[in-house]
C-alpha cells in the first residue's frame, strides 16, 4: 500500500512499529488505570465503582469485528469489570492476577498464540513483564514511571479517557490497511 492510501494515524507511525500492529492476533487490556482512570469509588456498604469510557467500549467492539480477539487480565478482582467485559463480548477475562506473565502465558495457550502475534496495554510496573514479552506494546501518558520506556506506543488519551479506543482504531486500521496490501500484491503478481 501506498503511504498516500495509508489512513494518516498509520503514516505518522515507524515501520518496524507499522509491522508489528498488523500481526497483531490477541489484544489484551489491564482494567484499573487503562480502561478505567484508575480511581476506585466505595459506596457505604463497601461496593468499589468503576467508570468505564464508552468510546473504549465501542472500540473493543469494532476490534473483535475486525478479528482481532479483546481479553482482560487484572490485578483487581472485580464483579464490575466482569459485567463489563460480558457487555463487551469479552471472553477471555482474568482477575485477581499476581503473576500477569503466567496468566498471558496460559491465555495465550489456550488461543494457540505465540507472543509475538500478542499485544498488551497496561500502566504499572506490574505489566512491564508482559509488555517486553508481546509482539505489541502499549500504555497511557499517566502510566507510572518506568512503564513508557517499555511501550512501542503510548496513546495521547489518559486511561479510563479514550485510551483503548485509540489502540483499537490503530489495530484496526492496521489490519484494514494489511489486508488491502495483500489484496493489492495479489492482484499484480
Amino acid at each position: 500500500m501506498r503511504a498516500a492510501q495509508m489512513p494518516t494515524a498509520l503514516r505518522r507511525l515507524p515501520k518496524h512499529i507499522l509491522e508489528r500492529l498488523s500481526r497483531i492476533e490477541l489484544m489484551v487490556f489491564d482494567v484499573d488505570g487503562v480502561l478505567t482512570d484508575g480511581k476506585l469509588y466505595f459506596g457505604v456498604n463497601g461496593e468499589a465503582l468503576k467508570a468505564f469510557h464508552v468510546l473504549d467500549g465501542t472500540g473493543i467492539k469494532a476490534l473483535a469485528a475486525a478479528g482481532i480477539t479483546p481479553a482482560v487480565i487484572s490485578g483487581r478482582e472485580s464483579p464490575i469489570t466482569l459485567r463489563r467485559c460480558a457487555e463487551l463480548g469479552i471472553r477471555h477475562v482474568a482477575q485477581g492476577i499476581a503473576d500477569k506473565v503466567a496468566a498471558f502465558d496460559a491465555m495465550r495457550h489456550e488461543l494457540g498464540m505465540t507472543a509475538e502475534v500478542c499485544g498488551y496495554m497496561g500502566d504499572d510496573e506490574i505489566d512491564i513483564p508482559v509488555m517486553k514479552r508481546v509482539g505489541f506494546a502499549a500504555t497511557v501518558p499517566n502510566a507510572a514511571d518506568g512503564v513508557v520506556e517499555h511501550a512501542h506506543w503510548v496513546s495521547r488519551r489518559a486511561g479510563g479517557d479514550g485510551a483503548v479506543r485509540e489502540v483499537c482504531d490503530l489495530l484496526t486500521r492496521a489490519r484494514s490497511a494489511f489486508l488491502a496490501a495483500t489484496v493489492e500484491s495479489v492482484r499484480h503478481a
